[in-house]
């Protein structure tokens, strides 16, 4: 055993898995075993290992200027250029944006502006915040509070309560819906429990709604047709902002720019993004906010005399001229149309699959999707751990394939953007015969009902 805590891990297993190079969509372990990184890492690394813009401008931004924090006014151009750019490109008006580390932080900072902001408008009363059942916005104390994932807050006493945090319905039709209900009417009836609780709890109280497109560690959830035309509805008649964490679906995930505009989100007031900002070459999240907010929050500032919140590397000028180049990349290569089409096609591929007796849903946008093994093909009944689908990855993997088992036993799909079709259809292969060993284990082990 070494020193390292392992995030996200079974703390009682070693490490005995050292990925030691990557290039392309492919990572290669200590021992010269080659992987499809169908993942991109952790949903992340868009533009794939060993993009040697990428890595040049990490290079040339650490010789001109490594380091400079942006606390008391102090900042640098290549700052200013990425702010700039994400505020045209966001669906926002105006956006205004706060660097920092992580999709977990940019939440968090978040919350931290929401509180400030109704302060300084006078409703210090409305600082709830609801979240959804099985959503994941980040592990930090607060970010952690609005994930929706058992795993994330046993054993840690989260302040729930005292953050204010409200829980509404999942939208996943296929998990979630009563007897002879019709998407439709599992929609009606999820918004009218999401109107029934802000009712309940005082509209005056409730500052935002905080929404994934689609989700990604829940199970990679694309809610039903009409339902975020109806939240928004319901938020606008009762004056509470629309949060949106982009952190898994901004820039082409979705095949769109972002995935507010694959799922018909108009004008969010808040939004979240990390991860493919920089294709993970270098961390850095950005919040970002309306300038109704932003203006809000000037005045006071200065009668304090400073806002009183950010990170050491807040702007971080490496990370924000990789993330630059990424952006440039992704525009000049048209990375979000190649996605569009290629989301397509891995979208219909992986439909090929959905008579195997283990799978009972397939679910995606773009070039993100997971497949749901069940333990009864008609009933959809759950396997009542996460056997089946810890199997299901460990076949996956030593068959050439990473992926990763999310929400007990669905396999998550998220390549980097610049698969090819021909190693989509290597995917589908690996994944066809992961699943035919799979089936062997449960049916031996009386694992199917």
């Amino acid at each position: 055993m070494n020193p390292i805590i392992y995030p996200t891990s079974n703390l009682k297993k070693s490490s005995d898995f050292i990925i030691e190079r990557g290039k392309g969509v492919y990572v290669y372990d200590n021992k010269g075993n080659k992987y499809l990184e169908a993942m991109a890492g952790l949903w992340c690394a868009s533009l794939g290992y060993k993009n040697q813009e990428l890595i040049d401008a990490a290079n040339e931004q650490m010789s001109k200027l490594s380091y400079s924090h942006m606390f008391g006014g102090k900042t640098h151009q290549v700052g200013i250029d990425l702010a700039e750019k994400l505020s045209a490109m966001v669906p926002m008006n105006n956006a205004k944006v706060f660097f920092g580390n992580s999709g977990s932080d940019a939440n968090d900072t978040h919350i931290k502006i929401l509180r400030y902001y109704f302060n300084a408008i006078g409703q210090p009363q409305k600082y709830k915040i609801i979240a959804r059942e099985r959503s994941y916005h980040g592990v930090t104390i607060a970010s952690a509070s609005l994930t929706g994932l058992p795993v994330n807050h046993t054993h840690f006493d989260l302040p729930f309560d005292a953050l204010g945090v409200l829980r509404t319905d999942a939208p996943h039709y296929y998990r979630g819906a009563q007897a002879h209900e019709s998407e439709t009417e599992f929609v009606d009836r999820i918004t009218q429990n999401l109107e029934k609780l802000i009712i309940k709890e005082g509209p005056e109280t409730i500052a935002a709604f905080i929404v994934e497109p689609i989700t990604g560690a829940s199970g990679v959830i694309v809610p039903p047709q009409g339902y975020y035309e109806k939240v928004q509805a319901i938020l606008a008649k009762y004056d509470i902002l629309f949060w949106a964490d982009e952190v898994i679906t901004a820039f082409g995930r979705t095949g769109n720019d972002f995935g507010c505009n694959t799922m018909g989100i108009k004008t969010p007031d808040l939004m979240t993004l990390a991860k493919q900002l920089s294709s993970a070459y270098m961390p850095i999240s950005a919040s970002l906010v309306s300038d109704d907010i932003y203006q809000a929050l000037v005045e006071p500032s200065n009668k304090v005399g400073v806002f009183g919140h950010g990170y050491t590397y807040s702007g971080h000028p490496v990370g924000c001229a990789v993330s630059l180049k990424t952006l440039e990349i992704y525009q000049r290569d048209n990375i979000f149309e190649r996605a569009a089409l290629l989301g397509d096609y891995m979208q219909a591929k992986l439909q090929t699959l959905k008579d195997h007796p283990l799978v009972g849903e397939i679910r995606g946008k773009g070039m993100i999707a997971a497949v749901e093994l069940v333990a009864n093909k008609k009933t959809g009944l759950a396997f009542l751990n996460g056997d089946i689908g810890n199997f299901a990855m460990k076949s996956c993997q030593q068959l050439g394939m990473i992926t990763r088992a999310i929400a007990g036993s669905s396999l998550a799909f998220c390549p980097p953007l610049i698969i090819t079709e021909s190693q989509i259809d290597e995917m589908i292969v690996i994944l066809q015969q992961a699943l035919d060993e799979t089936l062997i284990f449960a049916s031996k082990n009386n694992y199917i009902v």
